[in-house]
């Protein structure tokens, strides 16, 4: 399947709701269009979903037979490499090398999982009890079984389009469920070739269903429908709310990622080139279109100046362009009403007094392409400060020592990830304990590894992927008692 090949056959896919414009954020031109399923849609894919499930063809397979079937679906993936990254570079702007940096670990992300399908397992007891009227000593065995939750509903965001279908999928598809797929609507184009590979993999009809459409239709149908099991979405906290209220009809369980305000702490005693370096890095990458990118950096005051400059001098020598513009490192912002909030927090900011050491505009160009930018003087209860930018935009504040940086790290309504640069291992070690966060990274950033839990403190999400968390997150535990 070709780049043109996807373009055509999304814009043929039936739909019943509003045709919906696909742009190039580098250009901010169309290229192409499809139609939003919405509700009806929905109905058609959990009916087939549901269909599916009960008939046993995934969940009654031989573990074994399904994980063939996934380590297939790595091999097409990386066979399909060149589609895959060249769509999801079209459909975001990230610069080419960044979208063949990610699809290894989509690829490794479905062998990982293959692993885990022989290895869900129960536990067992000898059970001793009093039972009856009579107070008779009764012995029985008990054990548990670890069973699919059925029809599960995934919903991605646009960041990282393939790699974010991947890390549900696999662990969804390796539990035995059957599911409901709905890309983002600005990224859909990668979701159609994921769609064919597992065909020709030779996953079941009707075990993975994808929709096309709106957060506000496609998406609010899939959350609110009483034929679906659970949820699991990335994106925003406050879309994370309105599914969690959506799903209450049913009391479908939801397992949420969504935002963050990571804080990096940098101490005196860190290498500076290191810290300054990874700290840039990790917020200007992707534009700063990251959840656990640290938007929030403290820095042990005798260094702040040295970092606010090496910050603002790697965020001037960055360059932005699209996948076709040789040298680019980083790409636009995702579409024109992320530009516009992430400008209308620059904006406010200005106006309340925030200096701007770099960066704070909109380049002079055609495309969603934000400065990189630096922002100090910022007060703590600034919007700026405390909401999620989603954009290249960092506030730098300093701090004299570890309860003073372990108060502004903390203080924030986001809990999914932080860092702290210092050569002191046994400082380093006492902050992560201390960090409100479900990630923490020492003297390094923005790392991970399928083997371990993904998954955030505070409003920054319910639940864990990844790791063996991930599998048992589509799965429910049922406990079995017998009579000797």
């Amino acid at each position: 399947m070709t780049v043109r090949s996807v373009l055509d056959d999304i814009s043929k896919r039936p739909g019943s709701g509003e045709v919906i414009p696909v742009i190039d954020p580098v250009t901010e031109e169309q290229i192409t269009e499809f139609t939003d399923g919405g509700a009806e849609a929905v109905d058609e894919a959990v009916a087939r979903a549901r269909a599916s499930f009960e008939s046993g063809v995934w969940s009654g397979m031989p573990d074994r037979e399904r994980a063939k079937i996934m380590w297939r679906i790595a091999d097409l993936i990386e066979e399909n490499a060149d589609e895959l990254n060249r769509l999801d570079s079209l459909n975001t702007g990230m610069p080419l090398i960044a979208a063949e940096m990610i699809l290894p670990t989509c690829a490794e992300m479905f062998r990982y999982y293959a692993g885990w399908c022989t290895k869900t397992e129960g536990s067992a007891f000898d059970v001793q009890m009093t039972a009856g009227i009579t107070g008779a000593q009764a012995d029985l065995h008990a054990y548990t079984l670890k069973e699919p939750y059925g029809v599960v509903g995934l919903i991605f965001p646009w960041n990282g389009p393939i790699f974010n279908a991947c890390a549900k999928l696999a662990p969804a598809l390796a539990a035995g469920c059957s599911s409901v797929v709905k890309p983002a609507e600005e990224t859909p184009l990668s979701a159609l070739v994921l769609e064919r590979i597992l065909a020709e993999a030779g996953v079941p009809e009707g075990v993975v269903n994808l929709v096309l459409g709106y957060g506000h239709t496609a998406g609010a149908a899939l959350s609110a429908h009483p034929g679906v099991d659970k949820i699991a979405f990335t994106g925003s906290t406050e879309v994370g709310k309105q599914i969690v209220q959506a799903a209450s009809g049913n009391l479908k369980k939801v397992m949420l990622e969504l935002g963050g305000k990571s804080p990096v702490l940098i101490y005196d005693d860190a290498d500076m080139d290191t810290a300054i370096f990874s700290a840039a890095m990790g917020i200007f990458v992707h534009s700063g279109q990251g959840c656990v990118c640290g938007s929030r950096i403290f820095v042990q005051r005798s260094s702040y100046d040295q970092v606010v400059e090496g910050l603002a001098g790697i965020a001037n020598s960055l360059q932005l362009g699209g996948p076709k513009e040789d040298g680019a490192v980083i790409g636009p912002l995702i579409s024109a009403k992320q530009l516009t909030r992430v400008m209308g927090f620059v904006d406010e900011g200005k106006r309340d007094g925030v200096e701007v050491i770099t960066g704070g505009h909109r380049l002079d160009r055609r495309g969603y392409f934000v400065h990189p930018t630096v922002l100090t003087n910022v007060d703590r209860g600034m919007r700026l400060y405390q909401q999620e930018i989603f954009g290249p935009v960092v506030t730098v504040l300093p701090f004299d020592d570890d309860d003073e940086a372990v108060a502004l790290a903390n203080d924030t309504s986001y809990g999914l990830a932080g860092s702290v640069y210092t050569q002191n291992i046994s400082r380093a070690h006492r902050l992560a304990k201390r960090l409100q966060a479900g990630t923490v990274t020492l003297n390094c950033q923005l790392v991970y590894d399928h083997a371990l839990p993904f998954g955030g403190y505070k409003q920054s999400g319910w639940g864990h992927e990844f790791g063996r968390e991930g599998i048992e997150s589509y799965m429910q535990t049922k406990t079995v008692y017998t009579q000797l």
